[in-house]
């Protein structure tokens, strides 16, 4: 009983640092993810417990797998992308942990109310930077600039030099949105609504124009399906809140800069991000099959030799394309992409009716975050980085793990 207890507190500090370990840094959540890793597969020798491995799930992942090594060795450079691609087995054991601890007792709650704290934490840090121009530990404005001699920057919270903190905020948004609305009755879900509100407006502040519009189109599909809610009061919710936006963007300065100036300069100028996008085409132009391999798109373009016959001087040199669909055909091909898009679609897209059926609002959330993840010409992360394939995963993970229909482990019990 001791040493049940013992398993149990251990797994839920590891599991409850998750998003304070993306704050700290890369190395710091690459470590607590390879951690849980080989604690869980200890346990599961422990237990004998097997089954999930023939969990529908586990296999599509492991296929994935098995396609990352293939695609390691049909690289331009073999070296450069051999870590990630062998590396995607930890995504898959922390799938797998996810799934075996979720129900266990008030395991779930406790996780997740501790990622809340952080969140809020995390939003009150934004709000510092944002009137003061430092954060809590004194990181300074990315990206600064003047205007009529006042500052204005990015803003990087924890993330000291990086403007990422809006994608992190958006990461977790939906996860705990969903888990709140699970867990309060009626007569807080107003509570619930203006905490959603107030991270929505801060993912706003960052300036991030990609993650703010997910986020956007997040709230709003949260509470078009919340059966909490009547026609009338998601009417007056969403309309609300574009009036607040629309108010709130162009009376701050730096908001006004990045979602109306740049915008207009987008459309009115030659922007580079035709040039990346016409630069992503031109490497699938010219490595249609297989692509030129994970994580490979820096080595393609900002090596190759630039050559009027083979179309190589229309390259941008980029460390990845910056949009999902074009990083997928550049580096994976066809033959990749279509087995990547299969898998996804097995995995989650077949998911979308059965979920918006139920009123389980944390695997609602966790579902809409993905979906939102692959609008076509948004811009993007890294897809396949550490960073966004990680938070990725993690929905992934809540998504199967918070219904006992798809939880991998009760899936014995189902049969």
């Amino acid at each position: 009983m001791t040493d049940h207890k013992f398993i149990y507190n251990y797994f839920l500090i590891l599991f409850s640092i998750i998003p304070i370990t993306f704050l700290i840094g890369p190395a710091i959540s690459l470590s607590n993810v390879i951690l849980i890793d080989l604690s869980f597969i200890l346990l599961i020798i422990y237990k004998k417990d097997y089954f999930f491995l023939k969990s529908k799930p586990i296999k599509y992942l492991l296929i994935l797998y098995l396609y990352f090594i293939i695609n390691s060795f049909l690289s331009v450079d073999y070296s450069i992308g051999q870590y990630r691609n062998f590396g995607f087995i930890r995504l898959i054991i922390l799938f797998v942990a996810f799934n075996y601890f979720f129900f266990q007792k008030s395991f779930f709650k406790k996780m997740l109310t501790s990622w809340s704290i952080v969140l809020f934490i995390v939003l009150i840090d934004v709000f510092i930077e944002q009137f003061t121009g430092t954060n809590i530990l004194g990181y300074n404005f990315g990206e600064r600039f003047y205007i009529d001699q006042v500052q204005y920057g990015r803003i990087v919270s924890f993330f000291k030099d990086e403007p990422i903190v809006g994608g992190y905020l958006f990461g977790f948004y939906l996860i705990l949105a969903g888990f709140l609305l699970n867990e309060f009755k009626d007569k807080k879900i107003l509570f619930v609504f203006a905490l959603m509100i107030l991270v929505l407006f801060t993912i706003i502040l960052t300036g991030e124009r990609s993650n703010s519009i997910r986020a956007f189109f997040g709230f709003g599909l949260i509470i078009l399906f919340m059966s909490k809610f009547d026609l009338k009061s998601k009417i007056i919710s969403l309309s609300s809140v574009v009036i607040l936006i629309m108010l709130l963007i162009p009376n701050i300065k730096y908001l006004e800069i990045r979602f109306i100036n740049n915008v207009k300069d987008v459309f009115s100028n030659y922007s580079v991000y035709f040039d990346i996008y016409k630069s992503a085409s031109q490497v699938f132009e010219n490595n249609k099959i297989f692509g030129v391999g994970n994580k490979n798109y820096r080595v393609e373009t900002c090596n190759t030799k630039r050559t009027k016959e083979d179309n190589t001087e229309l390259y941008h040199c980029q460390t990845h394309p910056h949009q999902f669909y074009l990083e997928l055909i550049s580096e994976h091909g066809i033959v990749g992409s279509l087995l990547i898009l299969f898998i996804l679609f097995k995995l989650i897209f077949s998911k979308i009716i059965e979920t918006f059926k139920k009123d389980n609002y944390l695997r609602l959330g966790s579902l809409i975050y993905m979906l939102l993840m692959f609008i076509p010409l948004l811009p993007t992360g890294a897809f396949f980085g550490d960073f966004l394939l990680t938070i990725f995963i993690i929905n992934l993970s809540i998504f199967y793990a918070s219904d006992k229909s798809s939880n991998i482990f009760f899936q014995k019990n189902n049969k």
